[in-house]
């Protein structure tokens, strides 16, 4: 699949085939993928934790919220994304570079699950990126240190609904201005 045809096929998956699997083998490629983002100053800040024990992922599920609980009630793994915080945006010392500060990990963070859902539609992965949980449970389910913030909640698997439109985008008129 060529570049464009992964971005224009690429859809948030809401329903999904409780038979087909996504393997451990396949996290770790679309997890080496993400990893090629660029970050600030190369600090590399994004971490994954996969769940796949099917114990933990109904744990993490009852961090979701009640909608996003039902969205990956058929999927065998979730991906919980954090940064390290105070590292993207700030110097060595620990001084945030502009006003930004952590906003820069949470945007480092968030180019890593573009690439990731990226390659798991050009591997013919589907995904939805969530964002209404609970960070705080989800640390603690997880046992996230402290050092790092909760971004998303990734669910991965196979759509069980096969002809998804595509959702209707702004007018580039409407989201771009050119200054000569």
């Amino acid at each position: 699949m060529n570049f464009d045809d992964v971005i224009y096929k690429r859809r948030s998956i809401r329903n999904y085939d409780a038979n087909k699997k996504v393997s451990k083998e396949q996290i770790l490629e679309m997890i080496k993928v993400a990893q090629q983002a660029p970050s600030w100053k190369n600090s590399q800040t994004a971490r994954y934790y996969a769940i796949f024990n099917p114990n933990k992922l109904l744990e993490v599920r009852h961090c979701l919220a009640e909608q996003n609980q039902s969205v990956t009630k058929d999927v065998n793994v979730l991906l919980v994304t954090t940064y390290v915080k105070n590292r993207s945006g700030f110097t060595r010392e620990g001084v945030s570079e502009n006003e930004l500060g952590n906003g820069w990990g949470c945007y480092d963070l968030g180019l890593q699950n573009a690439l990731l859902c990226l390659k798991a539609t050009d591997m013919g992965i589907d995904s939805v990126i969530l964002g209404l949980r609970d960070g705080d449970a989800l640390r603690k389910v997880l046992n996230i240190p402290e050092t790092e913030d909760v971004g998303a909640v990734i669910a991965l698997g196979y759509r069980s609904i096969i002809d998804i439109p595509a959702p209707k985008r702004k007018s580039i008129n409407d989201i771009l201005t050119i200054l000569e």
